[in-house]
């Protein structure tokens, strides 16, 4: 249902620099409130959760809920005192996780 996510994380900055991260993940987003041809509700399945960390540690997190649009994107910032990798995790109404990493160099 989904595909491979996409972000944008700069790939130099300084050291406590506040950056912008840029995410974007194809999904349909169903929200359980339409209908089939036939008539019958189709099943709700949407992203839920958004969570990012950089080196291990969360920087942001967000709940999503069914008037959420298709292909969620995300935009938010960051502030890096080091190099490291920022995670990207997004888990939808079946369990499915879906993840995607980005490195930064500080300095």
């Amino acid at each position: 249902m989904a595909s491979k996510p996409r972000v944008k994380v700069p790939k130099n900055a300084a050291a406590g620099e506040v950056i912008t991260i840029k995410t974007l993940i194809n999904h349909n987003m169903e929200s359980g409130q339409r209908k089939d041809k036939d008539g019958n509700p189709i099943p709700r399945m949407i992203i839920n959760k958004f969570t990012a960390e950089f080196n291990g540690q969360p920087v942001f997190s967000a709940d999503m809920h069914g008037a959420i649009s298709a292909n969620p994107y995300m935009e938010f910032t960051a502030k890096v005192n080091e190099s490291g990798t920022f995670k990207f995790t997004w888990v939808d109404d079946d369990g499915a996780i879906f993840t995607a990493e980005s490195e930064i160099t500080v300095g």
